[in-house]
Parts: structure tokens; C-alpha cells; sequence
């Protein structure tokens, strides 16, 4: 076959018709600008209406609108926006998650399920063969251990079981024997080069073996097909096969015993398979058949009238940390699923030591099981199940786009070619960099440099702390914005003097919204930021209780602004000197609210600034500028203030404690409803 209709040309159409979603950040900033570009229109259109019917010059007007749209509209976003990704990015890279995308940063603190492999993500991927079972029974085979398999008999003498076992895995397999500094290495896939090991920890001798073998045919290990084969000259042609115990032992119809071979027990095989799976073992059947001279040049034959030899089990502990970090995600509301290839009891029994949820209780399945259910069945069982074993790529693709249609925002790990449709169509794709293909790394989002769970839980936090520093940002300017709009509003309703000049307008957005919001995006993550549920993939940039709180803060700099502005007048001081201080007013405010909007909970005073020093840096250099503008005739002439009395700074000091009080009222208020809803009841703003 050729092209789309060989193997590697299905993965690749997979690949290709899979369309990589829209990340939720993405979309909610998406719905934000245009919540914004919609209000701040009808701001300006409202205010320049508003100014003609007062009389105003059209020409004033016009500048005065213009100066507001600049100085509402939140221009300087973008750029917060994408330093606080770049951060994300260079941190997640200290923690080992490398980002091919910046969209994708957010999209793993937005994430509701994560489906993880198990072998070397959860697991260590040191494979190392402890036990062995024949129709002896048990076999033990740890390293130290004393078993050696017998060297005389026949191929089929009862006594070589092990070996003709250990043969049909040293054979049939993909690892390479390497000479370095005068020893030989073992390089290939874990699971393979544990089984050169252990052969030559029990006796044989795997690279002599290996020179005297004359292979006819080989079928190296598919997912699909779930064994290896291979057929070797060994005075006629034998076929030697490993793999899943269930696929193996279907096609067996003798096993080898003491008194040479019977017919075969499937069941009391596969129970012992099942004995050593519930331990954790991972376990490989091995068979053999001795093939007609005639079928020596053929095609690979199928694994049928084998006599089965024994079972191969191997162990592979957990990563240190991942435990702890499978009981993060939980807390935070991630639900971790493993989506294995392994044998559903090694799967189910990893998942229970790892305290991955639901896996004690039934809640496992098989590719078979998946197999046979509609997508009703399907949905039922993402939502119920937590471990799914003897999967195979396109069901992990199904899996994933089953999640997605319920409403989870789903990340998924993946290291071979057969998961790159899969890794392409979840949210975030997350792909091994030190096991997997190339062609996985180049389907997903994020690379693991340590193919490790814990890396994951790790980036979600950093995910959690890119998303709620673009939110801070956001808060942050929606208040500065909504203080200037009623400020300006509510002089034009009075049919006062407009209290800012154009220039005005566009200062204020330099001082108090030029560095203010970069400098906000390198905030630290908060303590508890992995103990909160993850935020529903319908919820907006700014959540409803943000812009509450937004317009109500708003609402006290505007209203503190126009305050100043007719103490200035009713004292007798010029219009110079009332804008000055209506101005100093929303400065020294916003520059006080900076630091209220760098958490939704804390109090202002609990806050350390010494945790962010470039806002610290960021607030005070370009108010003190200001002060200095206050009294420096050029920028006096520009933006048509002057300097007022310090009786107007002590009222000044009033509206900002009162943006201060107003913030950590609203923010105990919020905490109360918090302690007091019940579990998972949405919390009003």
C-alpha cells in the first residue's frame, strides 16, 4: 500500500482532519473584547451626546472623546496578557513543561480531567522482572533470586518452561545489546530490556543466544495486535510469541507441565495472569509452536496452536511524588483518569496505591468493554470511570472527544505516533520528551523533559497563576476605566466643567495603567491556589463578582474624583487647580487599587509588596512623577492643572481609604458566602 492507505498514512489524515480547539483563554478574551469594544462605543457616543446637549464646543467634545476612548479601552492587555504567558512559560519550563504554544500556558489551570498514561508517567518506567509462573506455580525471580532454568531436555521438557519462556522474550524483541567500554548495555523500550536482563540474571546467555538465532520472520509489537512474534530456525522453524496474557493464551491450545504437555486451562491461566496483575505486576504470557518445514519462508503465521510456556511479571513503581501529586489535582477539583494499555488489574491496582479516585470501587474498564458501548454508553462512562485499560489510540481519541462534548476542558498525555490524534484534539496535548516520538511532540501543546505525572500537576498550578494574574490585570483596568467613564459622565449630567482636559485623559492612562498592569502579570502564585475547583469552561475572563466589584470600586475613585473637584471649587480655587486635584485623585487611587487587585481574597495589609517588587517600583516612580507634574510649568500647560492646597491632599488620603475599605468589605463578604454555600453551589458576586 501507498500513501493514505498504509498505517503511517491513516495516523497522518488523523492527524490532519483533527481540528486543535480553541483554548478557554482564548475564547474568554475573545468574549471580553468584544464586551469591552461595546461599552466603551456607547461610553463614548453617550458622552459626546451628552457634552453637545450641554452646550460644549463639538470640537472639545470630539477631543474629549477621543482622550476617553484611549484611556478606557484596556490597550496595554495585549501586552500584560502576553508577559504574563511568557512568565508561565519560562516557569513551567523550570518545572520541567516545555510550551510549544502560549495560549496553551492557561489551558492546564483551566483543565477538569486529565487522562495520563501509566508507564513512565505515573510509574518510574524501570522495569524489573520479579516473578514467573508456570504450571509448576510461582517462580521467583527478583534480582538476588536463586531460580535458574534447566539446561538439558528438549524444547518441550517440562523442566525448561522458564526457559523456553525467557527464549520466546529474549527473542521476540526489540531492545539492542550494545558494547560500551568493553560491557554490553541493554537499549530499547523498559519493558524489553528487562527481559534481557532477567534471562541473563537466571542463566542464559542472551547475546550468544541472539548470535546463533537464525530469524525467518519477525512482527514487532503493535498496540492493535497486542504480541510480538517472531520465527526461528531451531532445527525447523518455531514460532515464539509474547504478550497480553488474554491475547496469548486464546490462541493456545497445550501448556507445558511436569508430565510434558496437556491441553490448556485458559482460565486457570489467566487467573494466575489475574493474581499478579492485582499486585501491580505487569505481566507478558509467553507461547511457542513448532512450525512445518514448509511454512519457514512464509509470512508471519498466526499465534494459533501454541503451547502456552508461562507468565512473565514485572514491576514498575510508582514515581516518587506522583502520589502527592494525584491528591493536589483532586483537591483542586482535577479529576485524574489513567488511560492504559496495560492489563485492567495492573492498572486498577496502580491506580488504588496512587489513590487515583473511583479505582477501587469497580471503576475500571477495557478497550473491549468500550468497544461494545454507544456514545451514551460512552459518556456515561468518561463521567463514572476513572481507569481505562487495554486502550487503543483511537479509543483514547474517543475518550477525550466524549469529555470535551460533556464540557470538561481536557489534557491528555501521549508518547507514540498513535497518540498524536488524540494529543491534536484535547485541550492541551501533553507529550513525553524523553520516551516519546517525534511525531507526538509535534501533535501536542506541552513536552514533559521527565515524562513525569508530577510535572503535570506542577504546570497546573503555574496554568492557575498565568490565568489569575491576566485576571488581576483585567479587574484592575476595568476599575480604572469605570471610575473614569462615571467621573466624566457625571460632570457632563451636573453640567459641570469637565473636570479633565484631553491630555489629562491620556496622562492618566500613562501613570497609572503604563506599568501598573505589566507589573501586576510577575505576581507569585497565591498560597491556595490548588485548593480552588477548576473555573467552568462558560465562565468569562472576569467573573461576575470581579465586575461587581469592579464597578463599585469605580464607582468610589469617580465619585472621590468629582468630590475633589468641587471642593476645589467651592474653596475658590482656578479650574487649573480643580482639575489638578480631580486628577491627583484618580491617580492616587488607582495607584492604591493596584495593589488591592492582586488578590480576589486577601486583605490589602495581608499582602507582603516585597513579594512583588517591579509593581512595588511600577506604582511609586510614576506617582511620584505626577507630583512632580503638579508643579512643573510645562506639563502644567499640557495637561491644564496646577497645584492645590494640602488641605485637598488629606481629603485625597479619604477617598483612598475608603477604595481600600470598600475592596476588603466586598472581599469578606465574598469569603462569607464561600464559607457558607454548599459544596459546589455557585457563589454569587
Amino acid at each position: 500500500a501507498i500513501g493514505t492507505s498504509t498505517e503511517l498514512g491513516r495516523i497522518a489524515e488523523r492527524i490532519r482532519s483533527t481540528e486543535r480547539p480553541v483554548t478557554p483563554l482564548q475564547a474568554r478574551m475573545a468574549r471580553f473584547a468584544n464586551v469591552v469594544t461595546m461599552a466603551v462605543l456607547a461610553t463614548v457616543v453617550v458622552s459626546f451626546a451628552l457634552g453637545l446637549w450641554r452646550g460644549a464646543d463639538p470640537a472639545d467634545m470630539f477631543l474629549v472623546a477621543v482622550a476617553l476612548a484611549v484611556a478606557v479601552i484596556p490597550e496595554g492587555l495585549p501586552i500584560a496578557f502576553t508577559v504574563a504567558l511568557a512568565l508561565g512559560v519560562r516557569r513551567m519550563a523550570d518545572r520541567n513543561a516545555l510550551v510549544r504554544s502560549l495560549p496553551a500556558v492557561e489551558t492546564l489551570g483551566s483543565t477538569d480531567v486529565i487522562g495520563s498514561d501509566k508507564t513512565g508517567t505515573l510509574t518510574a518506567n524501570r522495569m524489573t522482572v520479579v516473578e514467573a509462573w508456570t504450571s509448576d506455580g510461582s517462580i521467583g525471580l527478583a534480582p538476588g533470586g536463586e531460580a535458574r532454568p534447566g539446561t538439558s531436555g528438549t524444547l518441550y521438557d517440562p523442566s525448561n518452561a522458564l526457559a523456553a519462556s525467557l527464549r520466546s522474550a529474549v527473542l521476540a524483541n526489540e531492545a539492542d545489546l550494545v558494547h560500551v567500554d568493553g560491557r554490553v548495555e541493554h537499549r530499547g523500550d523498559p519493558t524489553e530490556t528487562a527481559l534481557l536482563e532477567v534471562a541473563e540474571r537466571v542463566g542464559l546467555r542472551v547475546e550468544a543466544l541472539r548470535s546463533a538465532a537464525r530469524i525467518v520472520a519477525v512482527l514487532p509489537f503493535e498496540p492493535a495486535l497486542q504480541y510480538a512474534a517472531v520465527v526461528v530456525d531451531e532445527e525447523g522453524p518455531v514460532l515464539r510469541v509474547k504478550g497480553a496474557p488474554e491475547r496469548i493464551v486464546a490462541g493456545c491450545t497445550t501448556i507445558a507441565t511436569v508430565s510434558g504437555q496437556a491441553a490448556i486451562d485458559r482460565e486457570a491461566v489467566l487467573a494466575a495472569a489475574a493474581r499478579m496483575a492485582e499486585r501491580g505486576l505487569r505481566v507478558l504470557a509467553a507461547a511457542e509452536r513448532r512450525l512445518p518445514a514448509a511454512l519457514a519462508g512464509e509470512s508471519m503465521p498466526e499465534p494459533e496452536g501454541l503451547l502456552f510456556t508461562g507468565l512473565i511479571g514485572m514491576q514498575d513503581p510508582p514515581r516518587a511524588g506522583v502520589e502527592e501529586a494525584i491528591a493536589a489535582c483532586q483537591r483542586a477539583g482535577v479529576r485524574v483518569l489513567m488511560i492504559t494499555g496495560d492489563h485492567v488489574a495492573t492498572a486498577r491496582a496502580i491506580a488504588q496505591d496512587l489513590g487515583i479516585d473511583g479505582a477501587g470501587d469497580g471503576g475500571a474498564m477495557t478497550g473491549a468493554d468500550l468497544e461494545a458501548l454507544d456514545a451514551d454508553g460512552l459518556g456515561r462512562a468518561v463521567r463514572e470511570v476513572s481507569v481505562f485499560a487495554r486502550v487503543a489510540p483511537d479509543q483514547k481519541l474517543a475518550i477525550v472527544r466524549s469529555l470535551q462534548a460533556q464540557g470538561a476542558v481536557v489534557a491528555v498525555t501521549g508518547d507514540g505516533i498513535n497518540d498524536a490524534p488524540a494529543l491534536k484534539a484535547a485541550d492541551i496535548g501533553i507529550a513525553m520528551g524523553a520516551s516519546g516520538t517525534d511525531v507526538a511532540r509535534e501533535a501536542s501543546d506541552m513536552v514533559l523533559t521527565d515524562d513525569a505525572f508530577v510535572s503535570i500537576a506542577a504546570a497546573v498550578e503555574e496554568g492557575r497563576v498565568v490565568f489569575e494574574n491576566v485576571r488581576k490585570v483585567v479587574s484592575f483596568l476595568l476599575a480604572t476605566g469605570v471610575a473614569t467613564i462615571l467621573s466624566i459622565l457625571g460632570s457632563l449630567l451636573a453640567g459641570w466643567p469637565l473636570p479633565y482636559a484631553p491630555a489629562a485623559l491620556l496622562w492618566l492612562n500613562v501613570v497609572t495603567n503604563g506599568l501598573d498592569d505589566v507589573a501586576l502579570a510577575f505576581d507569585p502564585g497565591e498560597p491556595d491556589i490548588l485548593d480552588r475547583p477548576p473555573r467552568r469552561r462558560s465562565e468569562g475572563i472576569v467573573s461576575a463578582m470581579l465586575w461587581r466589584r469592579a464597578i463599585v470600586i469605580g464607582l468610589a475613585m469617580g465619585s472621590g474624583s468629582l468630590w475633589l473637584f468641587r471642593w476645589a471649587h467651592g474653596v475658590g480655587l482656578t479650574l487649573e487647580q480643580q482639575r489638578g486635584a480631580a486628577l491627583t485623585t484618580l491617580v492616587m487611587a488607582m495607584s492604591i487599587h493596584t495593589f488591592n487587585a492582586r488578590s480576589e481574597r486577601r486583605l490589602l495589609f495581608t499582602i507582603d509588596p516585597r513579594t512583588n517588587p517591579l509593581l512595588l517600583g511600577a506604582v511609586v516612580l510614576p506617582t511620584l512623577g505626577h507630583v512632580f507634574a503638579l508643579g512643573w510649568a510645562p506639563t502644567q500647560s499640557l495637561l491644564r492643572i496646577d497645584a492645590f492646597p494640602a488641605a485637598g491632599w488629606g481629603r485625597i488620603a479619604l477617598v483612598c481609604a475608603a477604595v481600600v475599605i470598600i475592596s476588603d468589605a466586598h472581599k469578606l463578604w465574598r469569603r462569607r458566602l464561600e464559607r457558607a454555600r454548599p459544596v459546589g453551589a455557585d457563589v454569587p458576586g
